[in-house]
């Protein structure tokens, strides 16, 4: 079987055809893995076990002819931020290279719920902090497409995995782009929803007004169906939102003619590659002449995004993360005599460089001298780009934008210039700040074979017409 081109409908249906088992699925993925991952890096631990009792069960299933769940066999992967009962959970952090939790994230819950077998936890930037996937403290993963290019992060792990079909498909974090950026650097679907939308408990928090669980996959319509079976009201997180859950796949078949689609200024500037441009306006030009109504639009407080962005993450970091001290869980320095001098090494030891720089910028935003200059300051200015997309979509019915301003970059090129770095996530930060649903779909390629990735922004909880214009993108790509 070519695990490659599998899709969750095949994948299901082939186990209910009885054309395999799950089992036999989950061994022809783990062959993949062990052939092809060690010049990638995209798993960090595998769970051989968990991964062949659920699909024992779903065998179990077929074989009496039982009605099988949405997710049945399909063989997944899950970024290592999501705690996992008894598998080691890192998030690509030494400080927890020796934590085993002992609960599931709902996320993953839901998954297994609905049949999918978890085939391991995916590589990271440490904590979901950076653009590259090279912040991992265990090592840093290679872009499928290119192997001396990076595949964008946090979740490059999971993007990676779906790009070289080492999974079907995966979940992701985004808190600033973490999902759609490695999706449009690997050539893959990776969905942000509303905030609220998917349950965070069981997500190791970055920065908990930011951070969104989604899935990364091969087509829209994959993202529809795993969307649909993690989102909803979640008792143990006080954020999610009680709002129902349509069935997304019964939504992205509707045609598209006569929606209002916003193109904003700010998001085509400089900076921006000519070639990802010149993708990006196809597939606009394919949008328009299937029926859609194209209207330039301003998002003038784009250009404080980055800067906002920065500011209230990394001062939501600090906090978040100071919990790891080396006293209840995680890493503990051996070379401390005082509980001072533990806690000072555990945290100097345990967290990686850039880590370490956000607490520090976080701690200083917070700090009583600078507190109403900076932090209070950013959270205003949210406001106020909130207020952009409140009132373009009183215009229009979605917004479209490139996921990214330039190709997947070489591996080394930005670590020592960590400003250039965040400016990866340029077009993909507000998205965070707003809590608004976001999607990259691939919309070709550059002219040496790097992915390009459009983005489309909705309505908040209207996850539903983002997906229908990606899968009318992705089928007019495929057409084109």
């Amino acid at each position: 079987m070519n695990v490659d081109l599998l899709t969750i409908d095949s994948a299901r249906t082939s186990i209910m055809e009885r054309q395999t088992t799950a089992t036999a699925l989950a061994e022809n993925f783990y062959k993949k893995i062990e052939a092809e991952d060690e010049r990638i890096g995209a798993y960090l631990t595998l769970c051989k076990e968990r991964a062949f009792e659920q699909a024992t069960r779903i065998d179990a299933l077929a074989d009496k002819g039982d009605p099988l769940p949405p997710l049945a066999g399909v063989p997944v992967g899950v970024k290592d931020v999501m705690v996992t009962r008894g598998v080691r959970t890192t998030a690509g952090s030494k400080i927890l290279s020796n934590f085993v939790p002992p609960y599931d994230c709902t996320a993953v819950a839901k998954l297994e719920a609905s049949g999918a077998v978890v085939l391991g936890k995916l590589n990271c930037d440490e904590f979901a902090m950076g653009s590259s996937n090279e912040n991992s403290a265990y090592k840093p993963v290679h872009n499928p497409r290119d192997l001396s290019r990076v595949p964008g992060g946090s979740s490059g792990g999971s993007a990676a995995a779906v790009a070289a079909g080492m999974a079907v498909a995966t979940l992701g974090s985004d808190t600033g782009g973490s999902i759609r950026q490695p999706a449009a650097f690997c050539g893959v679907v990776g969905l942000l929803p509303t905030y609220g939308r998917v349950s965070r408990y069981g997500l190791i928090a970055f920065a908990s007004s930011l951070d969104h669980i989604g899935p990364l996959t091969k087509s829209v319509k994959d993202a529809a169906i795993l969307l649909g079976q993690i989102a909803g009201r979640d008792p143990l997180d006080s954020s999610s939102a009680d709002v129902p859950v349509p069935d997304y796949t019964q939504e992205i078949g509707r045609e598209v003619k006569g929606l209002r689609i916003g193109i904003p200024k700010e998001y085509f500037g400089e900076g921006l590659d000519p070639e990802i441009r010149q993708a990006i306006e196809k597939s606009i030009d394919r949008l328009r002449a299937a029926g859609c109504e194209i209207v330039n639009i301003s998002l003038p407080t784009t250009d404080y995004a980055i800067p906002t962005y920065y500011i209230v993450a990394t001062a939501e970091a600090s906090a978040n993360l100071a919990r790891y001290d080396g006293v209840r869980y995680g890493y503990r320095s051996k070379n401390a005599r005082t509980l001072s001098e533990m806690y000072r090494r555990t945290r100097d030891e345990g967290f990686g460089a850039e880590v370490k720089r956000r607490i520090m910028l976080g701690t200083y935003a917070l700090s009583a001298g600078y507190y109403d200059a900076y932090y209070l300051k950013a959270q205003r200015v949210r406001t106020l780009l909130a207020r952009d997309f409140d009132h373009a979509f009183e215009k229009v019915d979605a917004v479209i934008t490139p996921t990214t301003p330039t190709p997947a970059f070489k591996l080394g090129e930005k670590t020592d210039d960590p400003l250039a770095m965040y400016l990866a996530d340029i077009y993909t930060v507000t998205a965070d700040l707003v809590g608004i649903p976001g999607i990259s779909v691939p919309c070709g390629s550059t002219s040496n074979g790097l992915p390009i990735g459009l983005q489309i922004l909705g309505k908040h909880f209207d996850e539903s017409t983002i997906l229908r214009i990606g899968h009318a993108v992705e089928h007019a790509q495929a057409k084109a």
